[in-house]
């Protein structure tokens, strides 16, 4: 085979840059301005209940309010996602997002807000949420050929918009007021609903089936049980979200104002959202052979995340670790949404990525619950020294999973 010969093959077994679909475009710009939004939401509505009088308190209220129905219903999005295809879903979800956050606006100007009504919207818009969430896997592998590339670039989109989000709000409350955020944030679901109307005829028809409701759940739980590498490493990462990412935030946060000041914090920070998007260019780069391995490698990584400030570390090697950590997330996170929509069949993707995130996430507000009494019993940097110890076995565990270690990049091609 001549030179010319194999630069060709190779050429053809690469599937083309998702950039050259326009649906990609679409759908690349839609959950860009819906991250956009969602990144600026936790400093608006924190701005919004403080300055309406109902303190810290009020804060965990209204933050509730909008997690619950996420948890709660996030398993019927899936569902609906496959009877009624994603991209309806999704429009419908991000319209009444949008309806809640003009609303919140509309109170905010009048003189006085109560509680009830901001945790009444956020309900309403953590319930759209749910309904939105489970679409997102099932969309990508429909607007592009090359999934790991395209996962990647939504990877970076996420830790751009995690940055920017926060800034723009902050930027908004300062020299416009709090309703006036609420607006962008609406504008922002409205341009994500515009840029997810075109998807239409996807190649995917919905489910005509006249299965009840709980057979359809039934039907998800069916595909993802079967499947040892999925649930195994759901397992696995529900733990994780309980003993690491809980209790890393929270506590994490409080020793790193404490040792390097608000301004190093939001540094360090910050160099954590440079690492996720160093890990996403990786993810759009290297193609491992067992994804799943490659992935879970890189999250040991992560581990330094909760092991800097427990060993009170200076601010530079603070900051390089927490390159390191967003690197290892954003690349496990590329490697995980590739091989979940690489082996899951199309017509029942959303109900299965409906089980992933509430599996991943349910467990997660409980170990933040739980981080600051343990913290008074037992000291914040012990117990993030423990939760950096238990990352690491975890991930160990998961790699001792024979299903998670032999799964290869696609049904077709076991790995080598």
């Amino acid at each position: 085979m001549t030179m010319d010969e194999a630069t060709a093959q190779r050429e053809q077994s690469t599937p083309p840059s998702p950039w050259r679909s326009r649906r990609f475009r679409l759908f690349f710009t839609a959950r860009s301005t819906s991250l956009l939004a969602d990144g600026m939401l936790m400093v608006s509505l924190t701005t919004a209940v403080l300055g309406a009088g109902y303190g810290a308190g009020g804060v965990g209220y209204a933050l509730a309010a909008w997690m619950a129905p996420i948890v709660l219903l996030v398993l019927f999005g899936g569902v609906l996602a496959d009877r009624f295809t994603p991209q309806v879903m999704m429009v419908g979800a991000d319209v009444v997002r949008m309806v809640a956050m003009l609303a919140l606006a509309v109170l905010l100007i009048g003189s006085h807000v109560r509680l009830w009504h901001i945790m009444a919207l956020l309900a309403l818009s953590g319930a759209a949420t749910a309904m939105f969430q489970p679409g997102l896997a099932s969309l990508v592998p429909r607007v592009a050929e090359d999934i790991q590339r395209a996962n990647a670039l939504l990877r970076i989109s996420e830790a751009v918009c995690t940055l920017l989000g926060p800034g723009v709000a902050g930027l908004l409350v300062a020299y416009w007021n709090v309703a006036g955020s609420f607006v962008v944030i609406a504008a922002a679901y409205a341009l994500s609903a515009l840029g997810l109307a075109p998807l239409r005829g996807l190649g995917t028809a919905k489910d005509e089936s006249d299965d009840p409701l709980w057979n359809r759940l039934a039907t998800g739980w069916h595909e993802f049980r079967s499947r040892s590498w999925l649930w195994g490493v759901i397992a696995v990462w529900a733990v994780y979200g309980l003993f690491v990412f809980g209790p890393a935030l929270p506590l994490g946060a409080a020793l790193l104002t404490e040792q390097h000041g608000a301004s190093g914090y939001g540094w360090i920070a910050s160099a954590d959202g440079a690492g996720t998007i160093v890990g996403g260019l990786l993810g759009m780069r290297v193609r491992p052979a067992r994804p799943l391995v490659a992935g879970a490698c890189a999250m040991f990584f992560f581990s330094l995340n909760p092991l800097a400030p427990a060993l009170g570390w200076s601010f530079t090697a603070t900051a390089l670790t927490g390159v390191l950590a967003g690197c290892g997330f954003a690349f496990w996170g590329v490697m995980w949404a590739t091989s979940v929509q690489s082996h899951i069949p199309l017509a029942v993707l959303s109900r299965v990525s409906a089980y992933d995130v509430a599996g991943s996430i349910m467990v997660i507000p409980v170990g933040r619950a739980l981080a600051g009494p343990a913290a008074d019993a037992y000291g914040a940097d012990r117990v993030l020294l423990f939760s950096s110890v238990v990352g690491l076995v975890l991930i160990g565990v998961m790699l001792a999973v024979p299903a998670v270690r032999a799964l290869g990049r696609s049904p077709k091609e076991p790995a080598a």
